[in-house]
């Protein structure tokens, strides 16, 4: 890749940057927002409904600022060329914050107008990664764009549903949908082979069983499930793809090796994040919704995205792979908040229900997450280790 002196905010010298820190900002400032709501205290004047609002800021809202912090950093990667840098980026993060000030109801804009803002921001990202990609002539990555696409579309539907129906429960499940394939396909791309590369260095048994026929029967298994629960999410033959599809899961995951990692705390989140896969495709199966729902949105969803941004603010900041006390307690906080809401949102824990304690273990665990990277994010990037300095002392 070329190289060139930037010599603006390092806030705004990687896609990265400022999309990470204001996901993380956002995961961990909404939630009290959201129990305030869900409790009545405070109301939001957007154009959905209370429930509505709450699932679409987690799917498009969130999750839409972790994807183009990830594809703005992983495209100059395959294309070679340079990142997007400055000014671009500082009008794309402009466009988020616009779409999630607009979903909230401020400056009472009309539905429409709501749509037309909500949805800039992902257009953009999509049009500006499509030419990124067409430029460097990297034709194999322009499959991306498909599940990328597709996101946008259940963003637009989701607006469309809402202003037929007064509500979007379709939208919401093909938005989660599109986001958990993501999750599997880029999860199984990086999670064996970043686990590959920590045992080999460590020269302990057998290694992840590479990409094969197998992976690609359990992507296609997946999608099945998906587009069925998406469509007739009660139906027997969506149960029966869902339970097939969690089988297919648990066992690809095993095929990593996983349970070989637990000396690696940043590893081993990939692996604890992608079981929640599997877990609630189980869940789903089972007749449990609001189970499988949290057990994917936030288990699958919120854990590999926070492993993913603080694995790849690390690398690409010139740390190291090193988890330490902090990051490691955001991860184990998100997963008790995972467990909590999906098993025990309505159950009593010294006077506070589990709703509202698993919503303060989100907070607090992006909280330690903004905290501890944000500093990184907004720097220059520390100097990078030599070729033969000596590894770190904890493994990462």
């Amino acid at each position: 890749m070329a190289r060139q002196t930037y010599p603006g905010p390092a806030l705004f010298s990687y896609g990265f940057r400022p999309f990470f820190l204001a996901a993380g900002l956002f995961a961990a400032l909404v939630m009290p927002l959201w129990l305030a709501v869900w409790t009545g205290r405070v109301a939001v004047a957007g154009p959905f409904a209370p429930v509505d609002w709450h699932s679409h800021e987690m799917i498009f809202g969130y999750v839409s600022a972790v994807l183009a912090g990830f594809l703005f950093t992983a495209v100059p990667n395959w294309t070679g060329r340079m990142p997007r840098q400055g000014a671009p980026l500082a009008a794309l993060l402009a466009l988020w914050v616009a779409g999630r000030l607009a979903v909230a109801g401020l400056g009472a804009l009309p539905p429409v107008a709501v749509m037309a803002v909500d949805i800039a921001f992902p257009l953009a990202v999509t049009a500006m990664i499509a030419v990124e990609i067409v430029a460097g002539r990297n034709w194999r990555n322009l499959k991306v764009l498909v599940p990328v696409t597709v996101y946008v579309a259940a963003n637009l539907g989701f607006h469309l549903e809402v202003m037929a129906t007064g509500a979007a429960p379709f939208a919401t499940r093909a938005g989660l949908s599109v986001v958990i394939f993501l999750i599997l396909l880029i999860g199984g791309r990086i999670v064996p082979s970043f686990t590959r590369n920590w045992l080999a260095k460590r020269r302990e048994g057998a290694l992840p069983a590479a990409f094969g026929r197998f992976d690609g029967v359990a992507l296609a298994g997946a999608a099945l499930a998906l587009v069925a629960w998406t469509a007739t999410p009660e139906s027997p033959a969506a149960r029966a793809l869902l339970a097939v599809a969690a089988v297919l899961h648990l066992v690809r995951l095993a095929r990593w090796q996983g349970v070989r990692c637990a000396a690696s705390p940043l590893l081993a989140m990939l692996h604890v994040a992608y079981a929640f896969v599997p877990a609630g495709f189980l869940a789903l199966a089972l007749g449990a919704p609001a189970t499988g729902a949290h057990l994917l949105g936030v288990g699958a969803v919120g854990g590999m995205t926070m492993a993913v941004m603080m694995r790849a603010s690390m690398g690409h900041t010139g740390r190291a792979l090193v988890a330490g006390a902090a990051l490691s307690t955001a991860f184990v906080v998100l997963v008790a908040a995972a467990l909590v809401r999906s098993f025990a949102p309505y159950a009593s824990f010294g006077g506070v229900t589990g709703l509202t304690l698993a919503g303060a273990a989100w907070s607090l665990a992006f909280t330690l997450f903004v905290a501890r990277v944000g500093p990184w994010l907004v720097a220059a990037a520390a100097e990078r280790r030599r070729p033969n300095a000596a590894p770190p002392r904890a493994p990462a």
